[in-house]
C-alpha cells in the first residue's frame, strides 16, 4: 500500500534560487513537450510516446545549457507526467493543459534517490541536505518526493512511501451497516439516520475581510497585495481541508458501507448563481477522501446515478413528487402523507437506491456463474480434428 507523507521544509536562500529553477525547468519541459506531442498529431497524426520524448533531451540541453542545472530525472518525469495526463484524456478526462508560472500548483517532481536522515531531505542536486520538520516518521520505502511552493512563500515536500501494507478486506456490505449521504449547500451533508453537518461556508465568511484587503492596498501593486490576498486564501483552504478530513474520518470509522451520489460538478459550476458557493463546499475532494479512507480501513463506497430522483422520491412508499422544487425543503407525500424532510429523505433514497443496485449486480453476477457452469456442464469437449470415430 502506497501513502503519502506531507513535511514544511525550510530552504536557505541558494537553494530556494534552485527549487525554483527546478520548477521551471519542469514546467518548460513540460510544456514543450505537450506542444511537441500536439502538433506532430494535427500535422501527422503521429503520437510521440514518452520515451521518444524524453530521448529528445539531451539534444534540448545542448541548446539550452540552463536545464543542466537542474536534476535530469525531474525534467523526464515531467515529461511522463504531461504522458499520463494525454492518457486520462483518452479515458475522459480534461484535455491536457499548459502550465502556468502564475497559476496552479508550483512544483516538481523527484522519482528517486530521495533520503530522509537527522531531519533533512536529501535529494538530487541538494547534497547538503534541506531543513525539514519531521513531525512524524516515514512509513516504508521512500519511492518518490514531490517539493511544492505556496503563493505565500511556503515551501513543502510530499513524500510517497510503499508502506508494504496490504489494503485490508472490504467489510460485507449489509443495509444495518450502511448510511446514505445527501451533499448539500445549505447544510454541507446530511446522513440518512438523520446525522446534519453543517457547512462552515469558509469562503463567503471571508469575502468581506478579502474585499477590504483589495480597497487597501489596491494603490500598492505588485507582491505586497498579492501576498496579503494569498495568505487569506491559504487560510480558507487550509480550514476547508481540516473540515473535510476531520468529517470524512469520522463517516468512515463510524460506518462499514456508505453509499453517495455521482455529482457532475464541472456541470453545476456553470450556474453563476451557485458557482462560489458549490465551490466552496469542495464535494469533489471530500469524495475523494471518502474512497481512499475507504481502502485504508477496509470499508466500502457505493455510488449512485446522478440522475436517480432520491429528493422527489418519498422513501416510506416510494411515490414521486414531480412537482418538488429547490426551494421545498420539506413537503407531504400525497399518495401516503409522510412529512418529510428535503435531504433526510434524500439520503434515505440514496441509500437505499445504492443496495438496491448492489444486490442487483450480485444476483446478476451469480446468474452469469450459474450459467457459464450449465454450459460447461451441457458442452461435451471438444474432440481434436481428424479423431472422430467412424460409424
Amino acid at each position: 500500500m502506497y501513502k503519502a507523507f506531507k513535511y514544511r521544509i525550510f530552504p536557505t536562500e541558494p537553494q530556494k534560487e534552485l527549487i525554483a529553477k527546478h520548477i521551471g525547468s519542469s514546467r518548460f519541459v513540460f510544456n514543450l513537450a505537450l506542444e511537441t506531442k500536439n502538433a506532430a498529431y494535427i500535422s501527422a497524426k503521429h503520437n510521440y510516446s514518452a520515451f521518444d520524448l524524453v530521448k529528445q533531451l539531451p539534444e534540448l540541453k545542448k541548446e539550452l545549457p540552463w536545464l543542466k542545472e537542474v536534476n535530469s530525472q525531474s525534467l523526464q518525469q515531467s515529461i511522463q507526467n504531461m504522458d499520463i495526463a494525454f492518457k486520462k484524456f483518452f479515458k475522459g478526462s480534461g484535455f491536457p493543459k499548459f502550465k502556468s508560472k502564475h497559476k496552479g500548483k508550483q512544483s516538481f517532481s523527484i522519482p528517486q534517490n530521495v533520503i530522509v536522515e537527522n531531519d533533512l531531505l536529501i535529494i538530487p542536486k541538494f547534497k547538503e541536505g534541506i531543513n525539514m520538520s519531521l513531525h512524524r516518521p516515514t512509513k516504508g520505502t521512500i519511492k518518490s518526493a514531490t517539493i511544492s511552493v505556496t503563493p505565500t512563500g511556503k515551501y513543502f515536500v510530499s513524500i510517497l512511501c510503499d508502506t508494504k501494507e496490504e489494503l485490508p478486506t472490504k467489510a460485507p456490505i449489509k443495509e444495518n451497516t450502511t448510511i446514505g449521504i445527501d451533499l448539500g449547500i445549505k447544510d454541507f451533508a446530511i446522513t440518512s439516520d438523520g446525522e446534519v453537518f453543517e457547512n462552515p461556508k469558509y469562503l463567503r465568511k471571508s469575502q468581506s475581510k478579502l474585499k477590504y484587503v483589495q480597497r487597501k492596498y489596491s494603490k500598492y501593486k505588485g507582491k505586497r497585495t498579492k501576498k496579503k490576498l494569498a495568505k487569506l486564501h491559504e487560510n480558507v483552504v487550509n480550514k476547508r481541508k481540516d473540515f473535510l478530513h476531520k468529517v470524512s474520518t469520522q463517516l468512515i470509522r463510524e460506518n462499514q458501507t456508505i453509499a453517495i451520489e455521482a455529482l457532475a460538478v464541472k456541470n453545476m459550476v456553470r450556474n453563476h448563481n451557485l458557482a462560489q458557493a458549490i465551490s466552496d463546499v469542495s464535494w469533489s475532494t471530500f469524495v475523494s477522501m471518502l474512497e481512499y479512507k475507504a481502502d485504508w480501513y477496509g470499508k466500502n463506497i457505493i455510488r449512485i446515478g446522478r440522475f436517480a430522483p432520491s429528493s422527489k422520491t418519498c422513501s416510506n412508499c416510494g411515490s414521486i413528487n414531480k412537482e418538488l422544487q429547490l426551494k421545498d425543503r420539506e413537503w407531504t407525500c400525497s399518495n401516503c402523507s409522510s412529512v418529510l424532510d428535503r435531504d433526510v429523505n434524500a439520503a434515505i433514497n440514496i441509500k437505499s437506491f445504492a443496495l438496491k443496485n448492489h444486490l442487483s449486480g450480485e444476483h446478476r453476477l451469480k446468474n452469469q456463474d450459474e450459467l457459464l457452469t450449465l454450459v460447461k456442464v451441457l458442452t461435451p469437449e471438444a474432440q481434436p480434428i481428424g479423431s472422430a470415430v467412424d460409424g
